[in-house]
């Protein structure tokens, strides 16, 4: 692909066609671990190498897998980056293996990393589908700690472990419950379209 393509995937992974922002896609994760920065940083990272590590191996088998049998074969090769992500972060990053538990295994059914193993690597180069694996995975991370990092500021009234606020603030401890998972994702996606339409106004 040109420069200007490796642009687009880049712009798309990241912003026009944020998995979370745009598609409202991984609903499960998004809303399930992202109660701080730290967890949203985690399950991100965790996400992207899963999509980094899938994307190549299928665009580089694409050729030999037969069309009937895709969707399994995907799962496959998802589903073993997958054990080598929760294997590792249970040796190497324990505590925060302990607070993802159950999402780190459903990796393998994120809807994100098999769109882009169906919709992308499935068709394109090695290297674009490395470009993809990685901005998509980082647009997926940048989203949940946006998320993670306004739930902790609003209901803990700290950032990353730090008090932002004198003794006098009182934070809304509903938005470290499930609940306020759901209304503040609804205010960034608020901004997130008011962001998106304004940039599309200034370059018309």
């Amino acid at each position: 692909m040109s420069a200007t393509s490796t642009k687009e995937i880049i712009v798309n992974g990241l912003w026009k066609n944020n998995n979370i922002f745009v598609q409202l896609l991984g609903m499960c994760p998004t809303l399930g671990v992202s109660t701080s920065v730290e967890n949203g940083i985690g399950m991100g990272l965790a996400t992207t190498a899963v999509l980094l590590g899938s994307n190549v191996v299928i665009s580089m088998l694409r050729k030999f897998i037969p069309n009937d049998v895709r969707i399994p074969a995907f799962i496959i090769v998802i589903a073993a980056f997958v054990t080598i992500i929760d294997l590792s972060m249970n040796a190497f990053w324990h505590d925060l293996h302990k607070v993802l538990g159950i999402f780190i295994p459903l990796i393998v059914v994120n809807c994100v990393i098999l769109g882009r193993a169906e919709a992308f690597a499935s068709k394109n180069s090695v290297w674009d589908s490395i470009i993809d694996g990685i901005f998509t995975g980082l647009g997926f991370t940048l989203a949940l700690v946006v998320l993670g990092g306004t739930r902790e500021i609003l209901g803990a009234g700290q950032l990353m472990g730090h008090e932002l606020f004198s003794a006098d603030f009182h934070p809304a401890l509903a938005f470290i419950l499930p609940p306020g998972a759901f209304i503040a994702l609804g205010f960034i996606l608020m901004i997130y379209k008011w962001l998106d339409q304004k940039g599309a106004s200034s370059k018309a």
